[in-house]
């Protein structure tokens, strides 16, 4: 036994020693002497407060940042950065400058860094951050009650007429929760890398979403099926509720979001197409109910599960919003309504096949075709 192991942690050691010789004794620095060090700066999130300007920022580069200067509108302005000292890579600070921004103005913002870079940031509407207090916390949790648990619950308000579907009915209904699937899958997956294309260069934000995707979905999937058994019926809805609570989520972010940006507007539109879209959501979480009698406790345990998450989102997206939280969100979202696509394709094929033998058909396409159309449609009033 022991014979077996020692080529293989012989060969452990050679591939430790090779990178601790390339990292510590970095002999391919001569390759690049006389090369500056290359910096790079992400602004994270601006937050416009009574008495300045904060801003969140990433370094991004190989070399170490040390801001030295900060411009304001083309002037240079004094500014406090907590905690002091150079950015590592990958580092955060918070930067405070104390100046009297404009409201609805747009303020140019220069840093410059002690070798000299320059890293540009806009803030194109200065509209005052909303202060953390109660009362704030109450209307946004109030926004994210309308867009997730009012209508996630109408739509569960249907289960008693999906009860009185036939099996070819059942087949059409659970086909179309497929499509409504389908739909999040893709939006919120795009939502992913949208909010990674902001991240740094280095956290390859791109096949971190890939990647994480399907690990969520995997882990979903291998706790879903522990002790041998595959979800139906009320585990199933559960791990429905799971996946569009998480999409939700993403629904409140974009939301708080643009709340806090002053765009009362979007966020209006917003809310009325979520609210819109949540409707056919709480259908989707019913459908692989149909043929059970669960309790009016479960069925508000699965309004709050997906509809819940709204609020969080909502909070989050005010207050704490950064590219790196809000595509672990969104990767979440995705990875669990993956999961959810897979077990509910199978149930259906397993339903279809015990009963009539004559697998899937044309029912199910169509009712595929209409998930997704009335996601479509229904989303458009987001697409402001």
């Amino acid at each position: 036994m022991i014979r077996s192991l020692w080529a293989p942690a012989a060969g452990l050691l050679l591939t430790l020693a090779l990178v601790g010789f390339f990292l510590v004794v970095r002999p391919l620095d001569r390759l690049t002497e006389g090369v500056p060090p290359r910096e790079a700066l992400v602004v994270e999130a601006s937050r416009l407060r009574p008495d300045g300007i904060e801003l969140v920022l990433r370094a991004d580069g190989a070399a170490p940042v040390r801001i030295a200067q900060v411009q304001v509108d083309g002037a240079y302005w004094r500014f406090v950065q907590e905690p002091p000292g150079a950015l590592a890579r990958l580092g955060t600070v918070r930067l405070f400058l104390p100046y009297p921004w404009q409201q609805g103005a747009t303020h140019h913002l220069r840093l410059v860094s002690a070798t000299g870079a320059t890293f540009d940031h806009t803030i194109e509407v200065a509209i005052a951050t909303p202060p953390l207090t109660a009362a704030t916390l109450g209307l946004y949790g109030l926004v994210g009650l309308a867009i997730g648990v009012v209508p996630v619950a109408i739509g569960l308000l249907g289960w008693p007429l999906l009860r009185r579907l036939s099996q070819d009915g059942l087949g059409f209904v659970l086909s179309l929760t497929l499509g409504l699937l389908a739909f999040l899958f893709l939006d919120t997956f795009a939502e992913a890398l949208a909010a990674a294309a902001r991240l740094p260069a280095a956290l390859r934000g791109e096949a971190v979403v890939w990647l994480a995707t399907l690990l969520v979905a995997l882990a979903l999937f291998a706790s879903g099926r522990r002790g041998g058994t595959v979800p139906e019926a009320a585990s199933l809805a559960f791990f429905v509720a799971l996946g569009i609570g998480l999409h939700n989520l993403g629904e409140g972010l974009a939301v708080g979001a643009a709340l806090a940006t002053g765009e009362a507007a979007l966020a209006s539109f917003l809310v009325a197409g979520f609210t819109l879209h949540n409707v056919s959501e709480g259908l989707g979480i019913a459908a692989p109910l149909v043929r059970e009698r669960p309790s009016f406790a479960f069925f508000s345990g699965l309004a709050l599960l997906a509809g819940l998450p709204a609020i969080v989102g909502s909070w989050a997206g005010a207050f704490v919003a950064t590219p790196l939280p809000v595509t672990l969100c969104f990767v979440a979202a995705a990875g669990a309504i993956l999961q959810v696509m897979v077990e509910l394709a199978a149930w259906l094929v397993r339903s279809e096949t015990s009963t009539s033998g004559a697998g899937l058909r044309l029912a199910h396409l169509a009712g595929f075709a209409l998930g997704l159309a009335v996601m479509y449609a229904t989303g458009l009033w987001t697409a402001v």
